[in-house]
C-alpha cells in the first residue's frame, strides 16, 4: 500500500567526494566580485598606458586586452539580464 505522504525528491545532489566544499554547505561562485574583479582589471589595463615605455607594443596588446575584457563583461551582462527570457 503506498503511503500518502509524498516526498520531495532533491533536484540537484552533490556528492561530498566529488565536491568537497558541498558537506558544509557552500556550493557556488562569487558573481558580483567577479564582475567588479573584471572591471577592475579592465580600467587597469587601461591605467597602465601611463607610463615611461617608448614602444607602442605595449600599448596595442593593453588597449586589445582592455577592450577584450570590457567586451566579455558587456556580453555577461547581457547574457544574465535576458537569460530567463529565452
Amino acid at each position: 500500500m503506498a503511503s500518502s505522504k509524498t516526498e520531495k525528491a532533491q533536484a540537484h545532489t552533490v556528492s561530498p567526494e566529488d565536491e568537497p566544499s558541498a558537506e558544509w554547505g557552500w556550493h557556488g561562485s562569487f558573481p558580483i566580485g567577479m564582475r567588479v574583479g573584471g572591471w577592475f582589471t579592465a580600467a587597469a589595463m587601461f591605467f597602465y598606458l601611463i607610463g615611461n615605455h617608448t614602444g607602442r607594443t605595449e600599448d596595442l596588446w593593453l588597449i586589445g586586452t582592455g577592450v577584450g575584457l570590457v567586451i566579455l563583461l558587456v556580453i555577461d551582462q547581457v547574457r544574465r539580464r535576458t537569460s530567463w527570457r529565452r
